[in-house]
């Protein structure tokens, strides 16, 4: 087992909490899919005391960070070199229609920097984590980016804006563009997750726009600690600002970026 730091543990400690909490509600959504009125307010609400859970291991542990949050914005702290980057539920339509496919992610930015990075998936009890310089992981296997070299041989994944949401000309363009080029794309709908399996090998890339920070700050290091390359979608280290962002090993980027780059122009 991967020695984790007293950093980690505390983030792993907060991600483990709320996983017990959302876990709870998500058998309660299962329950209420066959309502008619679906059960768009308990996850809210399933959504909010996540958050909360979370802000309260972290601030006890850590209490001058700052915290950011999907769900109660920003709460500046006394130590303002040091922030928490939360999404308490990322992939919150799929929780909603009881699909087994979100996750808690928890980042922490020091000076600007992502510094380390938990990924939970409650329902499958999958936990990813890592650190600066100190690799990713996935439980207790080490983590490392699939070597595939050529497109054509690789599964990819990417978003698709909600109708009104982001541009949904590009998205569709640049899908158009991708696809005849790899072995198949696929949509899953948190991103935090889809970035924890690139750094697991399971997707060979991914890229998607309109993101916010908490959908990539944990995500991003665990791709890099696990040997891949994560730009935003201009080949620059923008990617909480332009909530863009690509993520492969250092060959399949290249390849995809050229091809996204040339729609972008």
């Amino acid at each position: 087992m991967h020695p984790q730091s007293a950093l980690l543990n505390v983030m792993i400690k907060a991600a483990r909490r709320a996983g017990r909490s959302l876990v709870r509600d998500f058998n309660e959504v299962e329950k209420l899919q066959v309502s008619v009125k679906g059960p768009a307010n308990f996850v809210s609400a399933a959504d909010k005391r996540a958050e909360e859970l979370i802000y309260d291991e972290l601030t006890k542990a850590r209490p001058g960070y700052s915290f950011i949050g999907e769900e109660g914005g920003s709460r500046p702290g006394s130590d303002p070199s040091h922030t928490w980057i939360v999404d308490p539920l990322d992939g919150t339509t799929n929780f909603l229609h009881g699909i087994p496919y979100f996750a808690i992610s928890i980042g922490l930015q020091r000076e600007g920097t992502i510094v380390a990075g938990v990924v939970f998936n409650p329902v499958t009890d999958e936990l990813y984590f890592g650190e600066r310089g100190k690799g990713a992981f996935c439980n207790d296997q080490r983590l490392r980016v699939a070597a595939r070299r050529h497109l054509m041989d690789c599964v990819v994944a990417c978003g698709l804006p909600h109708f009104g949401r982001g541009d949904l000309e590009l998205s569709r363009a640049e899908m158009m563009a991708v696809q005849p080029t790899v072995s198949g794309l696929r949509r899953f709908g948190a991103s935090a997750l889809d970035l924890a399996y690139v750094a697991a090998g399971r997707f060979d890339a991914y890229w998607e726009r309109d993101l916010a920070p908490w959908d990539m700050a944990a995500g991003l290091l665990l791709v890099r600690e696990a040997g891949g390359f994560v730009t935003d979608l201009d080949d620059g280290d923008q990617i909480l600002e332009k909530g863009s962002v690509l993520a492969a090993n250092a060959a399949i980027h290249r390849d995809l970026l050229k091809i996204l780059t040339t729609l972008n122009r």
